[in-house]
């Protein structure tokens, strides 16, 4: 039988982008998705949508949680599949996506995560760039160097039993936390040249309101595993608040062009 992929979305308040993202699953050519959908509580229309397609879901809830991490994991409780993955609510999958990821990990055992491309996309789902994807290791994560797409990654529920769930005290750099505890205890392998998923840049998005977050909460999760001050990752903190303005700028040229 062929492994069950349970893919999670959490979404609050994204009734603009909620429904691509829900059909990008629901189109996929892998017959053996469990999917569930996790709302926070919205009021501007993201109900009806997600009641539009509640036959098709595994399960779906709509009330007040404390954030996107809460609401992951929340997904991920009630998941029963063997290989899981999320996707946030204004983002979505390119075709053939889950049975690439599926059968990339059937025909390689040893890799406990794989991960594919992801195209930038703007808010009319136009390509706008890609993302920088590389692969990644338990060292490179280490000094900062984040080459994982959220969206193109797909990884196996027995490791999330040992390493899960997310930290919930962490608002944006819960992957990257993630992924840090994975190639910790298992291999990452990347597909170069598969395009996996789309991350959609838009002006609500976190990445362009409140990314001054992120780096922060990575020093946070190097701290925590016993990293030191004199270390690549924080020097590439301190060039990153250098040329911050000039990273902001681009996205939001990016985004409006």
């Amino acid at each position: 039988m062929i492994p069950l992929v349970s893919i999670i979305t959490p979404s609050f308040n994204q009734a603009r982008f909620l429904e691509q993202t829900i059909q990008s699953v629901l189109s996929q050519d892998y017959p053996n998705i469990e999917y569930i959908i996790v709302d926070g509580g919205s009021t501007d229309g993201s109900l009806e949508i997600i009641q539009k397609y509640a036959t098709r879901l595994a399960w779906w809830v709509s009330e007040p949680d404390q954030g996107q991490t809460d609401a992951i994991n929340k997904g991920f409780a009630r998941a029963r599949g063997e290989v899981l993955a999320w996707l946030n609510s204004d983002d979505t999958y390119e075709p053939g996506a889950v049975s690439a990821a599926v059968a990339y990990l059937q025909a390689h055992p040893e890799a406990g995560m794989v991960y594919g491309e992801a195209n930038f996309i703007d808010e009319h789902g136009r390509v706008i760039g890609r993302f920088n994807a590389k692969q990644a290791s338990y060292r490179r994560l280490r000094r900062g160097a984040v080459y994982i797409p959220q969206q193109a990654a797909f990884f196996r529920a027995s490791l999330w039993q040992q390493v899960g769930p997310l930290d919930p005290s962490f608002y944006f750099a819960m992957d990257y936390d993630l992924w840090v505890r994975l190639a910790r205890v298992s291999e990452l392998h990347y597909c170069p040249g598969q395009v996996w998923a789309n991350f959609r840049l838009h002006g609500a998005a976190k990445s362009i309101a409140e990314d001054d977050r992120c780096w922060p909460e990575m020093l946070r999760i190097h701290r925590r595993d016993g990293g030191g001050w004199l270390s690549i990752i924080m020097l590439r903190y301190l060039v990153r608040r250098l040329l911050a303005p000039l990273v902001m700028w681009r996205r939001k040229r990016q985004i409006r062009a």
